[in-house]
This record gives C-alpha cells, sequence and structure tokens, in this order.
C-alpha cells in the first residue's frame, strides 16, 4: 500500500509542480519539502492547512492519510451567507488535462473545490480557473496576474455560434484547441464564425481565432487577486 509521502510526490508530479515552488510558495526550505515527500518527516498542522490551501489537498489527508486526498467544498472557508457553495477548479497545472476531460464525468469530479459565494442565484455552469502567464498583466487595476483565480460562468454555445457574443466591459475564459486562454473579446464576426481576442499586455498582440476551434467560452464573474505564495 502506498503511503500518504508517495501519493503525495506523485500528486505533484503529476501536476508539473517542482519541490522549489512547493517550498516558494510555502515559504520553507526545499530541504524540508524534500524531507516530507520522502517520508524523512511528518508535516505538522500548520504546514497541513498552508500547503493544503496552496495546492488545493485536503489538509485531513495530510495529516491522516484517510479520506480523500483533493479538496472537498465541505473543507472551504466557513461563511454566513446561506449562497455559500462550491465550485471546481482548473488549476494552470491542470490545463492540458482540462483540454481533453472537460466532457469526462469521471475527471471533473476530481478536479478540486474552492469556496464560492455568488451574489445572485446561481445558474448555469460554473467553473474556476486560475491564471497563467502574464498576457493579462499590465500593471493596472483591470490586469489579472498569475496565481489568480477567476470564477467563470459558461456562456452557452448559441450564444456565440449563432449570434454576436456580448462583449462589452467582460473578460472570458475561451477554451481552445490549442490550448485555454484568458483574453478579452473586442470583435466578433458572426457571418465568419470568428472573434478578435485582446491581451491587457501590450506585448502580446490582438488575434482572430475561428469558433470553430473553439470549445467553451467562460465569462468571467469573479477574481480574486489576494492569493498567498
Amino acid at each position: 500500500m502506498e503511503t500518504i509521502h508517495e501519493k503525495l510526490k506523485q500528486y505533484f508530479e503529476s501536476q508539473g509542480i517542482k519541490q522549489k515552488e512547493i517550498a516558494e510558495r510555502m515559504g520553507v526550505s526545499k530541504a524540508y519539502i524534500n524531507a516530507v515527500l520522502n517520508g524523512r518527516t511528518v508535516i505538522g498542522r500548520s504546514q497541513a492547512e498552508k500547503m493544503g490551501n496552496l495546492f488545493h489537498l485536503s489538509s485531513a489527508w495530510l495529516l491522516t492519510g484517510e479520506g480523500p486526498m483533493l479538496r472537498t467544498a465541505s473543507e472551504a472557508t466557513p461563511r454566513t451567507d446561506l449562497k455559500h457553495t462550491g465550485v471546481r477548479l482548473v488549476s494552470q497545472y491542470a490545463y492540458a488535462g482540462y483540454l481533453t476531460g472537460y466532457m469526462d464525468e469521471t475527471y471533473m469530479a476530481q478536479l478540486p473545490v474552492i469556496d464560492f459565494t455568488p451574489d445572485r442565484e446561481m445558474t448555469g455552469n460554473y467553473l474556476a480557473f486560475e491564471v497563467r502567464g502574464d498576457s493579462m498583466d499590465d500593471g493596472s487595476k483591470e490586469a489579472y496576474v498569475e496565481g489568480e483565480l477567476l470564477i467563470c460562468r459558461e456562456v452557452e454555445p448559441h450564444l456565440w455560434r449563432e449570434s454576436r457574443l456580448h462583449f462589452n466591459k467582460r473578460d472570458f475564459v475561451i477554451v481552445h484547441t490549442e490550448g485555454i486562454l484568458i483574453k478579452r473579446v473586442i470583435a466578433h464576426d458572426v457571418a465568419n464564425h470568428n472573434i478578435t481576442i485582446h491581451s491587457l499586455n501590450p506585448l502580446y498582440p490582438d488575434r482572430v481565432i475561428d469558433l470553430a476551434d473553439v470549445r467553451q467560452i467562460f465569462s468571467v464573474v469573479e477574481s480574486r487577486k489576494q492569493r498567498s505564495r
């Protein structure tokens, strides 16, 4: 039977997360992380909670090895608002897997859950994405920085395949055959089935993409800029 540290090591390797990054984000030494992952030391409660929050793992599982390994909605920070719920998170390390697994219920059920309290009744498909890269970071108050979490609501396909997408003052997560894109839409040519996407970072040029290569479009409804590193 695999031990906690063996499963944990496999998890980080499968997500492409290096020991150096774990250490930097947790504010501990790489030697400590190496010892935890190789079973030479037992993780303490405070570090288990920190690792769980940063990497979407269950702190209870980290301490005992019992129950699910990934963080569940019940472990999210409790709120008094009765609308409190949870949404699945696609971390930046899971982008590639999502492109092939987004229609697989088993795959989707394995994604970690984060806490979310909507300001209105939830209808439709909600998902959270972790920002990767700097294409939407221009240093302004509208920027999205790497590691930021975006709570998104899926735009039903007929609203962008058969009619003009409502894109004014909105940003989108676009699930494209080439990858997951976080962009601003500045034009939609309904007749020719394409949209023009814009990056806030001026180093990235505008780009026209064919909607035939788009699998899903999500509208950003909430961003969380305060994220521990």
